[in-house]
């Protein structure tokens, strides 16, 4: 798929600005730029990292998403004459008037970002974004940047493990725009479920903005609202053919109907008419796109058997259906019966489109009943997901945090008194070792002064949560997993579009260990610190230990 035309980039970043604004931002950020700006620290140099502590869902990996939104956000970023105005209002009312006028002169100018590609697979605890800039802005960026990051990592994630449940084979279509928390949260569910691998969404605003395939079915209110034959208008559809009469499709359908009825041995009396009369409507209405949903009375009994007579119709002037959707009930037991009458009707009727009918299947899927798929004899082949695919049931939050890492060139560490929520000292790079057969199998958290790591060659690292261990590594390829994507004030990166995302996505999963993307119980991947790193953060955990003592030294 092509990149977004330049309209719908446009649309896309006015869409940034008025979801996201500068105002999108907890109070207390304002409040600490305040006391910046009020001792003369505003200006000074600091860096912030990005990162996660815990890969989700209980998994071995992550996904980074959120990138191209951080960037347009990044581009646009300035306070208007009203938003200056509103904080004016909310801030405490002692608050140095000038502090506004700075305030509304502030953009990201001198901001510097450097980051993992979108669409790397990640590990908690590695720095993901590293923000650099005047202290007061990059601090006024955090909320933001959190809330862009947090949500679309995680339901990218989410939706990777969906795909790796279901296998490369079946199609995915995202259907959770009714079901997401409030209208944005549905649009960036399904941006960046495509981008984690499923095929479609449904919802329409996505494929305007994202370029995404956009698909759906239709609802059982449309099937109920049809009561006869009498409501079915027009009556008649031209054939492909070109021939010019238009042929009376109920009457053609009703001789399908009983053809098939006979075939079946089904009893005509349990055809819901008011269902085939929807059917006839929709496919009078769609010829060539004709896929109704058949569980709105009874699939054996009537669904099954109406789409049978209407596609048959079809077929006879020279249209092709495209098949049915299941959505209650035992769906692989269903799809196995549905397909063997499709199979039927190909080969009494002659009908070779009968063989290429696809099923949708429906009804609440979860990660597990996705999996379960893989283990019953089905014909599924496409399967829409919607609440627990947008709504991250199993854990609503990824989780991320932004932590102050530099000022004024010296590291800074956050020493808690819970030793996951103490941070890593330092501006730092970060390597990713890779193994002879292509697998990564280590992340290497450095200072960014340190040299690379040599292919080949053996170093030491600590890996984090191992209580100091020291272990001894030979890469056979080094990729360095950060770059430079915003610098002063302007995107030095291409902006990638959502497919092209997606497929960085699948390869960057491709690489990974078959051990670390198992869904249940993957071995847990090693983030290492270098022995320089290490050596910081012990020495300033020393370092503060014996500050504590500041008072009694004066």
């Amino acid at each position: 798929m092509a990149a977004p035309s330049s309209n719908t980039c446009g649309a896309m970043e006015r869409s940034i600005r008025e979801r996201v604004p500068p105002l999108l931002t907890d109070l207390y950020q304002f409040t600490m730029a305040y006391a910046y700006w009020r001792t003369g620290r505003h200006q000074e140099p600091a860096v912030f990292e990005l990162f996660f502590r815990d890969n989700p869902f209980g998994g071995g990996f992550s996904l980074f998403a959120g990138l191209h939104d951080c960037l347009l956000f990044l581009r646009s970023f300035r306070l208007t004459d009203q938003d200056v105005e509103f904080l004016r209002s909310v801030l405490p009312p002692d608050t140095d008037p000038a502090f506004f006028q700075f305030l509304r002169g502030l953009d990201c100018s001198g901001v510097t970002l450097r980051s993992v590609p979108e669409g790397t697979v990640v590990f908690a605890r590695v720095p993901l974004m590293e923000v650099s800039g005047p202290l007061a802005v990059v601090q006024l960026l955090e909320t933001s940047l959190l809330c862009l990051v947090n949500y679309a990592s995680l339901v990218c994630s989410n939706a990777a493990r969906f795909r790796l449940a279901a296998g490369p084979k079946r199609k995915l279509l995202e259907m959770g725009l009714r079901r997401a928390q409030g209208p944005d949260g549905g649009l960036t569910a399904s941006r960046y479920t495509y981008i984690g691998g499923f095929d479609f969404s449904s919802n329409v605003q996505a494929g305007f903005l994202f370029g995404i395939p956009v698909a759906g079915t239709m609802a059982h209110s449309y099937i109920t609202s049809f009561t006869s034959l009498e409501e079915v208008w027009p009556q008649t559809l031209v054939a492909v053919n070109g021939e010019k009469d238009p042929v009376d499709i109920i009457s053609l359908t009703k001789g399908w109907l009983s053809r098939v009825c006979e075939l079946l041995g089904a009893e005509p009396g349990k055809i819901s008419e008011g269902e085939l009369a929807s059917f006839l409507s929709y496919a009078i209405a769609y010829p060539q796109n004709f896929l109704p949903v058949i569980d709105s009375y009874s699939v054996a009994c009537s669904g099954l058997l109406n789409f049978c007579a209407v596609a048959l119709a079809l077929c006879e002037l020279g249209y092709r259906p495209v098949g049915v959707r299941l959505d209650s009930g035992d769906l692989c037991r269903q799809s196995v019966d549905v397909h063997r009458v499709f199979r039927l009707c190909s080969e009494h009727f002659s009908i070779s489109a009968f063989d290429s009918l696809i099923i949708v299947g429906t009804n609440n899927i979860t990660e597990q009943s996705m999996a379960e798929l893989n283990k019953k004899e089905n014909a599924i082949d496409v399967v829409g997901v919607g609440t627990h695919l947008v709504t991250c049931t199993q854990q609503p939050s990824l989780g991320c945090v932004y932590k102050l890492v530099e000022v004024r060139g010296k590291p800074k560490m956050k020493i808690s008194e819970d030793p996951e929520k103490s941070t890593v000292p330092g501006r730092k790079a970060v390597y990713r070792l890779v193994d002879a057969e292509g697998h990564p199998f280590l992340d290497l958290v450095c200072l960014a002064a340190e040299s690379p790591p040599e292919v080949g060659g053996s170093l030491n690292c600590y890996p984090l949560r191992c209580d100091d261990s020291c272990i001894s590594v030979i890469p056979a390829h080094v990729a360095c997993l950060r770059q430079d994507v915003f610098t002063r004030g302007q995107v030095t990166h291409p902006l990638c579009s959502a497919a092209e995302t997606r497929a960085k996505v699948q390869s960057s999963l491709q690489t990974l260990h078959p051990r670390h993307k198992r869904l249940q119980e993957p071995d847990s991947y090693t983030v290492a610190l270098s022995e320089k790193l290490h050596n910081l953060v012990t020495e300033i955990r020393k370092g503060s230990s014996n500050s504590r003592n500041f008072l009694l030294a004066n």
